[in-house]
């Protein structure tokens, strides 16, 4: 499911959906049933376990074979299969100035983003944001906004400079400090597009 929907999103950016497709169909098991899951740690003989091969789970997924009809579809119209034109047209075609978004929470702390990017901190509980961007020469304390959905944040847009974001939590609730700094480099445009091709070739040699 999800080496389908990754090929969905290559489209989606104008790339190639080739190598996801060729993943899908090695990953398939007899006639082609495509598995659940797929192992993809050390083999384990023992339990039956090996690099690339079905854990044990549905075999067929069904779903996985609807969406890799669904992205043989969008792989030869080019686009979408299944795109809502009303969403796409409000969002992303027309000419809504937005900035691009890197979202930091704790199980993803990212270690850089680009000037220019909307940085996103989230939390799960409320927290007044304790920031500086220029070595704690001065700090600002933002206050978090709730969402409706469990999830805290606040937003700070990165400006175009060499020193880092370095931040802090005060956990309302609990009236207690974090207790230790975090960090977001930032990098210039260009920097960023290179990581993200270096990691989409990595993505592209592994499957």
């Amino acid at each position: 499911m999800l080496t389908g929907e990754r090929g969905h999103y290559e489209i989606a950016a104008g790339r190639d959906a080739g190598p996801y497709l060729r993943a899908l169909e090695h990953f398939a098991q007899g006639m082609g049933l495509i598995p659940e899951q797929i192992w993809d740690a050390a083999n384990l003989p023992a339990r039956h376990l090996h690099c690339g091969g079905p854990t044990g789970a549905a075999v067929p997924l069904l779903w996985a074979h609807a969406e890799y009809v669904k992205l043989q579809r969008s792989a030869a119209d080019g686009t979408i299969f299944d795109r809502i034109d009303a969403a796409y047209d409000r969002y992303v075609a027309g000419n809504r100035k937005r900035h691009a978004m890197e979202v930091w929470k704790g199980n993803r702390q990212v270690p850089a983003a680009s000037a220019g990017t909307l940085l996103r901190i989230q939390a799960s509980s409320p927290f007044l944001l304790h920031w500086t961007s220029d070595e704690w020469q001065h700090a600002t304390d933002t206050r978090s906004r709730a969402t409706g959905v469990g999830i805290e944040f606040v937003d700070i847009l990165l400006p175009q400079q060499q020193a880092p974001i370095r931040f802090t939590f005060l956990w309302v609730e609990e009236h207690r400090w974090e207790g230790k700094d975090y960090k977001v480099d930032i990098q210039t445009r260009a920097d960023t597009q290179v990581r993200r091709e270096a990691y989409g070739q990595h993505a592209r040699n592994v499957a």
